[in-house]
């Protein structure tokens, strides 16, 4: 028995009538020629800059270049597979990374995806890589601080939440441990933390993250890895990736630390496109926006208002120099873009002192409003003082005698140097810091021989925690030290000295004007007793005449 077409047209309008469909507008084009992770696409007439296109089989690129007749994009990821004649689809939408509570504590590809073989990240939360950074009026004045656990930094470089701090040396000052003394050092202040490793080889990435992992720091972790065998557009992307993963925590209102290690080999990253790209070149054959490259993603920190949220989000850029060379080009752009740089200086770093910081280089140009009280009343003069004692070292290597007051400043400046010495990944707690530089900046440690300050410093921590814990309880608390709680610490550490064999107390600025005053008649007494040979010679002279 035959259908009617009465009753196919019947069916055909039901289904008519239930089918809903989406539509869909995309742009095709084809693959002229690839090469270099770059490819040249005809069509396309509707792209956008920095619009995600389609690739076959998964992949995906990103349209740099808009040109005439046709569009240059950036492959993201693998691209051997691709040929001469493939379809491209342009997306409609930027590029956009996974964000979430869900990837803390997972190691991450720029794209968002796990690498570390713990399963899919479960978020469904994305976010462009490229934001316009918050405005003036939505921000607020840097003023609680990031303790680094590391001493050398907190005392005298401070870094405050929503600050752009520049970690900035050559290769092998520890510029990669300044980071992870400062992510260990976050366990229990609400921070979370972003590790966003650009151009290294997987074992450092590897060894990376297993430090974190002993040290309990993944908790509050996320690693994104752009490795030194990644293609270079990734190595391009991955501090946008980063930074976007740290944003959305700022914008619900928490903290979040952005470390970029290193943004020099992202610079080099994306001299390579660009002069694939056949971009013209600049300066060392950089692109004419090398400079926007940085400063478009340092400017995405911020310290916002409380009717934004509240949250920060704090960058610690790292770049590479070359032979101690802060004036070269991407040193010098960071350094503009930034609020302020830590130096850690080769030279330093080889004589052992660790971190190798140079006192004079360094600065921090918020961090004094973001550091407690209680560090600026003991530390106010440490900078100084140490700056101070370089210089003096330096020029005493030439002079053979030295006055007592100099001899003094150049012996406290040993011990202090010693005692911001610091082993990596043993950051120090605020109130142990504040005890240890308060003895040295006013001259209990100077009768401390300089082999031994380290031996004193561990043992004096060791006596507050066992037999004076109230002091460094009231001192975390009170984040501020009054006349009673001076005293207190006065007190334990005249008595510890008396233990370690050591006189409690020695002002410098006292001893040497006694030790002058003695001297000065011990001089004078021996050209008094000199003279009286010549009333001798002089009739001496006259007889023979």
């Amino acid at each position: 028995m035959g259908i009617s077409t009465k009753e196919i047209s019947e069916v055909i309008k039901a289904r008519l009538k239930d089918f809903d469909a989406t539509l869909v507008a995309t742009d095709v084009g084809r693959i002229v020629a690839t090469g270099d992770g770059i490819a040249q696409i005809y069509g396309l007439q509707n792209a956008m800059a920095g619009e995600l296109l389609e690739f076959p089989h998964e992949t995906y690129g990103l349209a740099l270049n808009l040109e005439e007749d046709q569009v240059r994009a950036v492959i993201l990821g693998e691209f051997g597979h691709l040929h001469e004649g493939d379809e491209v689809r342009t997306t409609g939408r930027l590029l956009e990374v996974p964000v979430g509570e869900a990837l803390i504590g997972r190691v991450v590809n720029p794209l968002g995806q796990p690498i570390d073989g713990k399963g899919p990240v479960k978020t469904t939360k994305t976010m462009p890589l490229e934001r316009i950074a918050p405005g003036v009026i939505t921000r607020q004045r840097v003023d609680s601080p990031v303790q680094t656990g590391i001493k050398a930094i907190d005392t005298m470089i401070p870094l405050g939440r929503g600050q752009r701090e520049l970690i900035i040396g050559d290769r092998f000052t520890g510029k990669t441990t300044v980071l992870l003394d400062t992510i260990i050092n976050q366990k229990g202040k609400n921070l979370i933390c972003v590790y966003v490793a650009i151009g290294q080889n997987a074992a450092s990435i590897a060894r990376v993250a297993a430090t974190l992992e002993e040290n309990e720091a993944m908790g509050y972790t996320i690693i994104v890895a752009a490795s030194a065998s990644e293609p270079a557009s990734l190595n391009f992307i991955a501090p946008y990736a980063g930074c976007a993963m740290g944003e959305f925590f700022m914008e619900k209102g928490q903290e979040a630390l952005c470390c970029y290690d290193d943004l020099t080999k992202q610079a080099w990253a994306y001299r390579e496109l660009s002069l694939t790209l056949r971009r013209p070149p600049g300066r060392e054959a950089y692109p004419g926006d090398v400079f926007y490259l940085h400063s478009r993603l340092l400017e995405r920190a911020a310290k916002m208002n409380k009717a934004h949220g509240g949250g920060s989000l704090t960058a610690l850029p790292v770049i590479e120099t070359q032979a101690n060379d802060v004036s070269a080009f991407i040193p010098t752009n960071v350094i503009s873009i930034t609020d302020g740089q830590i130096y850690l200086q080769s030279d330093l770093f080889n004589a052992g002192q660790r971190p190798a910081l140079n006192v004079g280089i360094s600065v921090s140009r918020v961090g004094g409003d973001a550091q407690t009280k209680a560090m600026r009343q003991v530390a106010g003069q440490l900078r100084l003082d140490l700056a101070q004692y370089r210089e003096l070292a330096a020029f005493a290597q030439f002079a053979s005698d030295l006055d007592t007051q100099t001899r003094n400043q150049l012996e406290r400046g040993a011990r202090l140097t010693e005692l911001l010495k610091q082993d990596k990944y043993q950051p120090v707690p605020l109130a142990e810091q504040v005890a240890v530089i308060y003895a040295g900046t006013q001259g209990f440690v100077d009768k401390v021989p300089v082999a031994r300050v380290k031996e004193w410093e561990t043992g004096f921590v060791r006596f507050l925690r066992s037999e004076r814990p109230g002091v460094l309880q009231a001192i975390e608390e009170k984040k501020a030290l009054d006349d009673n709680l001076f005293e207190r610490l006065k007190a334990a550490i005249s008595t510890f000295n008396h233990q370690f064999g050591v006189e409690g107390y020695s002002d410098v600025a006292d001893p040497a004007p006694k030790a002058e005053a003695k001297a000065a008649p011990a001089d004078d007494g021996k050209p008094d007793a000199k003279p009286e040979p010549k009333p001798k010679a002089a009739p001496r002279k006259k007889a023979a005449k």
